[in-house]
């Protein structure tokens, strides 16, 4: 018998352990080679592991499981033959060409077990398709269940919520006193770990103003049509923020650099790190040399990025390096925060929701869409002169569209590519 032994491998650079956050596969399942046999969390990502060989597999860490990287997590034993049953290897097979869908059909290769196991009222679920259940308010006697011995998966949880089902099926406040507890996901608890270091090792404040959006929402919905035909990508209003900002922060290194021990360290470049949300919670992927995008590729570039994200696919090389970050709590209704640095950056910048205002123009009352902006600053490298003056840079940008360019002839259609 010739058995391989699978070592967690490294996610990246300062990652010394990950999670198992759930086994794709069962104890003693034949898999493919390069078939996803687990999801794994570090602190900054998940990853899928795929099987370095084809063979029976036993499985050696248990689901919620912290291990070492190069721990020994599994073994394959790589004599062993595929199963007898041919339409089994072909499903295997199907799999392993289409990989985009592989997590999806890979528990799918022998449908009369599934029925037979779905019958079960309430399926016992992994650690992900629990987290996923509790956060969606799904019950788990409404989901089909179609892993080894009746066990709910995550793709069984995301089969459900996309299919559609009764509504009798999430849950609500029925009158019981029933608690349930979960484990945090290694992700979640590095956030919470980077968040209270935050709070309790900087100097952080926050400074607020305003903008009136009407310039922007104009030239957005006059060229929207154009841009998106000539780009082949939507014209939104995070590329005009990321464009205000690298000029802004070309004007203000202080709100671009970071402290090392006694040193600060400035960039002659703009990293902008965009926070995204994701089923495993808020992201935050990074858009390289952002200063020398043009607004097509500042949105091309988020999109990318908020799709891996999305989709679990974001890499940890991704989400690191950031000099400054931009978060949009608008998007969910939000009217005023003080967003938290991400470290070690020394800033972040706060967008909120839109909405119409009475404000004072020319000695007369009109109707605007106005957001509030806020800045949250660390306030031992950034005093509150570059941070106010920062703020209103990037007002007066968005405000006057045209002052990102300096002047260009034609400033609306230069500004977008056109």
């Amino acid at each position: 018998m010739s058995v391989l032994e699978m070592k967690v491998p490294s996610p990246g650079e300062s990652i010394s352990e990950v999670e198992i956050a759930q086994w794709l596969v069962a104890d003693g399942d034949y898999v493919e080679k390069d078939q996803a046999i687990a999801e794994v969390d570090s602190d900054k990502a998940t990853l899928e592991l795929p099987a370095e060989e084809a063979g029976i597999i036993t499985l050696k860490a248990e689901e919620g499981e912290v291990v070492a990287v190069g721990q020994v997590v599994c073994l394959i034993d790589t004599s062993a033959k595929a199963p007898a049953g041919a339409p089994k290897v072909e499903k295997k097979e199907e799999v392993k060409e289409a990989a985009p869908v592989a997590k999806e059909e890979a528990p799918k290769p022998n449908p009369a077990p599934v029925n037979e196991k779905a019958s079960y009222a309430a399926g016992t679920p992994s650690v992900a398709a629990a987290k996923m259940m509790n956060e969606n308010g799904v019950s788990a006697n409404k989901i089909n269940a179609t892993g080894k011995d009746g066990r709910i998966t995550k793709q069984d949880v995301v089969a459900a919520l996309s299919g559609g089902f009764d509504a009798s099926a999430v849950s609500g406040w029925g009158g019981t006193r029933n608690q349930s507890r979960e484990r945090m996901s290694m992700l979640r608890r590095k956030v919470a770990e980077r968040l209270v270091a935050v709070k309790s090792e900087t100097a952080m404040l926050t400074t607020f103003n305003e903008i009136d959006m009407k310039p922007i929402m104009d030239l957005r919905t006059k060229y929207k049509d154009q841009f998106a035909k000539h780009h082949d990508i939507n014209l939104g209003f995070m590329s005009f923020f990321t464009k205000a900002v690298t000029e802004a922060l070309h004007m203000f290194p202080q709100v671009n650099a970071q402290i090392d021990g006694n040193e600060m360290i400035f960039h002659d470049y703009a990293d902008i790190a965009i926070a995204v949300s994701s089923p495993k919670g808020l992201m935050v992927p990074v858009v390289r040399n952002a200063e020398q995008m043009s607004l097509a590729e500042i949105e091309r570039e988020i999109k990318r990025l908020a799709l891996k994200a999305r989709d679990g696919k974001i890499t940890p090389d991704e989400m690191t390096g950031g000099t400054f970050t931009i978060t949009n709590g608008g998007v969910f209704g939000s009217m005023l925060s003080t967003p938290i640095i991400n470290p070690p950056q020394s800033a972040i910048l706060g967008m909120h929701n839109i909405v119409e205002r009475p404000v004072a123009i020319n000695g007369e009352v009109v109707i605007r869409p106005i957001m509030y902006l806020a800045l949250s600053y660390d306030h031992r490298i950034i005093d509150g002169k570059e941070s106010v003056s920062f703020l209103v840079k990037v007002k007066e940008m968005l405000e006057n569209p045209e002052r990102m360019l300096f002047g260009a002839k034609d400033p609306h259609a230069v500004l977008l590519g056109l």
